[in-house]
């Protein structure tokens, strides 16, 4: 704490798409309270803070540090590295710092493949002599670096240990402002494994809304293909949610809005694998008896992989198989 008796809070955007530095102002007015109580010791999104400035703090100098967004390169590695020195509570902020997230999707492709897809083979792309980003690169004054492009997305707890982890994309609202609420009460101690807040112990379907008429899946359908009928289960009625197998938390937002339930808040409190339960899941919904017609209703499914561990990617059980780049 400094010594004007303030907290020091800090927030920092890793890979990700920057949804998680807007939540944090999502807490509306209430962040005057916040105010009072705290100071931005480190902000990039928000503030010109410079990485020598955090280098030069004390060890322990932020009282807590926000980590959003995965590890992609070694650049976030190294402030992830760097701000775990410095944070008294590191918390990873939303789906990508906790699973991987969306980036981390790129798992199962190469780096070489990647790199094939983004500048030569793009079509938006004008690179007639294919050149492609180097770690280093000599000018007539002097040697470019930028991050090394790492072999996989990583998790935060892949590189540093991490004391709480906050989940979603991004984490809503009133589950922040619960998390900052026992971090300056001094409800939440430093140093724990990975404890997950502003979330709850059940899944998605335990806070929806919806009917559950225990009838079985017949057909899968898109949402842009189908309205569904207004009161009854998305799932039952043939659009994939992933509800079964997602923590609680959300409040089922987008489940009140019409829209099946993608998974954000990753597996439930006893689940490892999110795409594996979901898989169970669906085992005992689908109007199958025979192994042929069971296929055929998977074969509905548009790229399950992506819907399946849209958000667990680094966290799932295809990850060691993913980091070994297959392409």
């Amino acid at each position: 704490m400094s010594t004007n008796g303030k907290l020091k809070v800090g927030m920092y955007w890793a890979a990700s798409c920057g949804g998680c530095d807007i939540s944090l102002l999502e807490i509306g007015a209430r962040i005057l309270d916040l105010a009072q109580v705290a100071d931005v010791a480190f902000w990039p999104c928000a503030a010109d803070f410079k990485y020598k400035d955090v280098a030069a703090y004390p060890d322990g100098y932020l009282d807590v540090c926000f980590y959003n967004g995965s590890v992609r390169n070694s650049e976030q590695e190294e402030l992830a590295r760097l701000l775990r020195q410095k944070s008294k509570t590191l918390v990873a902020y939303g789906a990508c710092a906790c699973e991987g997230g969306i980036p981390a999707l790129a798992n199962y492709k190469s780096p070489k493949a990647i790199f094939q897809r983004v500048y030569h083979d793009n079509p938006s792309i004008d690179n007639p002599e294919g050149v492609e980003p180097q770690p280093n690169f000599e000018t007539p004054f002097g040697t470019v670096h930028i991050p090394v492009f790492y072999p996989a997305v990583l998790r935060l707890r892949d590189i540093v240990e991490v004391d709480y982890e906050l989940p979603g994309c991004p984490p809503q609202a009133d589950r922040v402002w619960e998390t900052i609420q026992a971090v300056v009460s001094g409800a939440v101690p430093a140093r724990n494994q990975h404890v997950r807040v502003g979330c709850g112990q059940k899944t998605v379907c335990d806070e929806c809304p919806l009917e559950k008429r225990e009838v079985k899946i017949t057909q899968f359908r898109r949402h842009h293909e189908y309205r569904p009928e207004p009161g009854w289960c998305l799932l039952e009625q043939g659009l994939l949610c992933m509800g079964p197998a997602t923590r609680s938390g959300c409040g089922a937002l987008c489940i009140k809005g019409g829209m099946p339930c993608e998974g954000c808040y990753g597996p439930a409190a006893a689940v490892e694998d999110q795409g594996a339960a979901i898989i169970g899941a669906l085992g005992g919904l689908l109007d199958a008896t025979t192994e042929e017609r069971a296929q055929e209703l998977i074969s509905q499914i548009t790229d399950p992989t992506g819907r399946f561990y849209r958000f667990t990617t680094a966290s799932g059980m295809l990850k060691i198989h993913a980091q070994g780049g297959q392409s």
